[in-house]
Parts: C-alpha cells; structure tokens; sequence
C-alpha cells in the first residue's frame, strides 16, 4: 500500500466541488483563498487526491452555496483517511461496547500517541506520501474519541513486551508512548496488559487481533497484515479466538503487575 489510493467516493466529492466551483463562476485560486487552500490543494480534492478537513469542508459548502451537500459527506471523507482494509473495521470499532486487542509488533492505534503514530507510518515500505501520513496520524488520532464515549466502553489490550522495548521513532518517543500507556491504563473501562517475553508458554503464536462487540450486535474478530484485512463473523471462528485471547490474558501480566513492569521500563530509558 503505497498511500496513494483514491477512492471512488473521493472522486465523485471531487466531481462535486468542481461542479459547485464552477456553477459559483470561480476559479481554484478564487476558491483557495475563501477557504485556505492553494490552487494546487484544491486541485488535488478535485481530482480525488487530497482528503480536506472537516473545517474545510464546511467553509466550501458555505462559499460555494452547496445547500449542505458537501457537508453530508464529512463522516464518509474521514473514514477515507483510513486505509481502504481498514474502514469496515473503523465503522465497527467507533460503536463497539467492547474492544479486545492482542498486539506483537506495534503498539495498538487506539493507544497510540500521535508522535508514535507518525513515526510508525512514517517508515512504511514503500514510503507513504507526508500527506497520506499526516492524514493517517489525524484520522488515528480521532478513533480514540472512543476513550470519551458515553457510556464508556470495555476496552482491553494485551502487548507483547519486545514491542514495549522497541524504540520507534527513538527515545523519546518512545518514552512518552510508555507514559501515554501509564495515563491511560487508568482509566476504570481499560485494562492494559504485558505479555513477558520470558513466558514459556504463550497462547498468541497465530498472531496479532481484535476483538469487538458492536452495540447489539454480535463479536466479531478482526485480522491485518501486509496490507489486508479479514472480519471474521462466523460464530465458532470468533468463539475460538475469543477463547485463546482469555488464555492470554491469563498468562500476561496483571493490569498493576503490567503498570508496574511499564513504569520499570521507563526508568531504563
């Protein structure tokens, strides 16, 4: 995944804000000044390139007079921040009321600080756009609103400890990714626990997953690697990993016993 996807519906916002350009008899650089762009960014969301913000997305509806057309498309525009793999997952996640993770080689997104994030699509093979990357870091910014939801969601997340002692980024970003955890480990809806690389016996040697119950609805497993996904609803396959991630959180570190083992860590640093 090289970054530069363009959706279908990027594409028709785009048909849509040349046509409501056009009809208001302004140019692109007209237009990038009322609304802070520059000719070549609006190009750009013209052409389906570019993903503009929300703000922006208002302003052009107002100055374009588009009755609230593009404002409707807001939700969808930001969800095509997320990889195309990715957005089904995104819906899902934004209204579950239980998130369950197990990660081995990064920290969870959800947990993320956004220096951490960045560094970690910044070396992306092959290399994302700055662009792409900044709108990727914004949009897995904005899934931890998840953290503010009313009421609260269960969230709970296992991370192996070679991840906790990766320093991505450097340093410094990885220390204030490990505070970051400290602060939001907390939290009385979250539990965050470490798996020791020293256990004998692990029940997470198929990998990485998600697990997620939407408001009503059904768990289902998530699963993602090398630029693809799967969302596993059948009722036995779920029932099997949500069963193996219970024998791992039993063999990882209690919640204290793991905000202690951080806190450890980040005096190492």
């Amino acid at each position: 995944m090289a970054g530069t996807e363009r959706s279908p519906f990027l594409r028709g916002f785009g048909r849509q804000v040349k046509l409501f350009r056009e009809r208001a008899g302004l140019t692109q650089a007209e237009l990038g000044v009322r609304i802070g762009y520059s000719p070549d960014q609006v190009a750009s969301v013209e052409c389906g390139r570019r993903i503009p913000k929300p703000e922006l997305v208002d302003k052009a509806d107002e100055v374009l007079d588009a009755g609230g057309v593009l404002k409707a498309m807001k939700e969808e525009l930001a969800h095509a921040r997320y990889p195309a793999f990715f957005r089904d997952a995104a819906r899902l996640e934004a209204v579950a009321v239980e998130v369950q993770a197990y990660d081995t080689h990064v920290i969870n997104g959800l947990l993320q600080t956004e220096d951490y994030a960045r560094a970690v699509l910044g070396m992306r093979r092959p290399l994302m756009d700055e662009e792409v990357v900044e709108q990727r870091v914004a949009a897995r910014m904005e899934r931890q609103a998840i953290f503010a939801a009313k009421p609260a969601p269960l969230l709970g997340f296992v991370v192996e400890e070679s991840v906790l002692r990766r320093p991505l980024g450097g340093v410094q970003i990885l220390r204030g990714q490990l505070e970051h955890l400290l602060l939001i480990g907390e939290k009385r809806n979250v539990e965050i626990q470490v798996m020791p690389s020293g256990r004998e016996d692990s029940a997470g040697m198929d990998g990485p997953f998600t697990l997620m119950t939407p408001k009503g609805g059904e768990q289902l497993a998530y699963l993602e690697g090398q630029g693809r996904s799967a969302l596993l609803t059948d009722r036995e396959e779920v029932h099997t990993i949500a069963a193996r991630y219970g024998i791992i959180r039993a063999q990882a570190l209690t919640p204290r016993e793991s905000s202690i083992f951080i806190e450890k860590l980040l005096g190492e640093l």
